[in-house]
């Protein structure tokens, strides 16, 4: 463990000195090894997927293990994204003050050692490790026991890739479960890592939080609220749930709970409620609703307001107006995306006042992408942890901020 840690420190101090478009050299190498590697991966993630179905491991770990070349191909994409994309390091930001009679600025410089738990998801190793090399940081990665053949032929790829550059061999390191090495070992490890990435269920989130010593950056999946207004419209509410359960294969942003004002007509709900179940949702609701929809709706359990359900279920309840729905949805949801459908302009403006989320989505899709067309950014995932970190992942996310003053 301290040898891993160790290399791994001394390779992101290198690589805070290796130039930009060296890094990017290295990315777009990790780019065209994993184009080059798609059998052997889906081989690897073959093995992995029949052991799995011989343990019987939990459905969204299952869903989330299976790669198809159309993940690899989003991998391969993301990866020549940022082999594209500007040099992170070498923005300057205004400083929030001024030193007179100097001039004060801000720098963005790498964080690192970054350390990677994530549950399944095998190319989120690719996908770490590219955006770790832009920003000039050292990355290690613990996967888990159902994933292992899927892990490390990939890692031996990016390895391989990376060995081919000039940059520091340790600057991707990967901890297998075989090793003996624990969770807590790694994350304890803070004289040398300095920031530690835990991607799954949220008790494998709250796990690394409660042991870690070294900091850590809590991502978070589902459990994302949509409060229905009275003025909102069906159509687009029933749009807005469907999408963000459509991004594979982990809907980040999936809203798993509706509250629906109490003057929404029946007929409107029942339309609604009908769409969904015709799409395979499994629908739930609290005691008002299900009196009135049994035929559609089973009764929610009170302790399932603030979990994830991390598949197609969705939980309705109603409010009697928005302020109660903003109670709720700040009592409940995992507070990194959150959605209102409304026409009244005052409507939306007092929930984004008013929620206590990372984003405030209205009157569109929270759907998550790691690669969203149109865009220049790439995203690792969501984070509900207040600070600059807050919101979604992006290269930005693995830096951190020199203040300069000039003379």
């Amino acid at each position: 463990m301290l040898t891993i840690v160790r290399e791994s420190h001394q390779a992101a101090v290198q690589l805070a000195q290796v130039s930009g478009a060296k890094r990017r050299l290295g990315v777009l190498a990790l780019a065209e090894a994993m184009e080059r590697s798609f059998d052997e991966i889906l081989e690897a993630n073959t093995l992995d997927l029949e052991i799995s179905r011989e343990m019987a491991i939990a459905e969204p770990i299952a869903d989330w293990l299976k790669l198809t070349p159309e993940r690899l191909e989003m991998t391969v994409a993301i990866l020549q994204q940022l082999s594209k994309s500007a040099d992170p390091t070498r923005r300057l930001i205004d400083a929030p003050y001024q030193l007179e009679p100097s001039q004060t600025y801000c720098q963005l410089i790498p964080l690192g050692t970054i350390a990677l738990i994530y549950e399944a998801f095998p190319e989120l190793a690719a996908i770490a490790a590219g955006m770790c090399l832009k920003t000039g940081n050292s990355l290690i990665t613990r996967g888990c026991s159902a994933a292992s053949n899927s892990n490390q032929t990939i890692s031996a790829i990016l390895k391989k890739a990376l060995a081919a550059t000039d940059l520091p061999p340790s600057s991707l390191s990967t901890i297998s479960p075989d090793l003996g090495i624990s969770v807590q070992e790694l994350v304890t490890q803070d004289r040398y890592l300095d920031l530690v990435i835990p991607y799954g269920r949220p008790s494998l989130v709250q796990q690394v939080a409660e042991k870690a010593t070294a900091t850590v950056l809590k991502t978070t999946i589902g459990n994302c609220y949509l409060y229905w207004s009275l003025s909102g419209n069906l159509e687009l509410t029933r749009r807005m749930i469907t999408d963000s359960h459509d991004s594979e294969p982990d809907a980040v942003n999936a809203i798993e709970k509706v509250l629906v004002n109490q003057n929404i007509k029946p007929s409107t709900l029942r339309s609604l409620f009908n769409s969904l179940q015709e799409q395979g949702f499994n629908l739930r609701g609290d005691e008002v609703l299900v009196e009135q929809f049994p035929e559609f709706l089973n009764l929610v359990n009170p302790e399932e307001w603030n979990k994830s359900y991390l598949g197609k279920t969705v939980a309705f309840r109603c409010v009697e107006s928005l302020s109660q729905a903003v109670l709720l949805i700040n009592r409940y949801s995992s507070g990194h995306a959150d959605c209102i459908v409304t026409e009244s302009y005052q409507e939306s403006r007092q929930f984004v006042q008013d929620i206590d989320s990372a984003l405030v989505y209205i009157n569109t899709s929270p759907k998550f992408s790691r690669n969203p067309e149109g865009g220049g950014d790439v995203f690792l995932g969501m984070s509900n942890q207040k600070g600059y970190r807050q919101g979604l992942i992006s290269v930005q996310t693995f830096t951190t901020i020199k203040q300069v003053v000039q003379g």
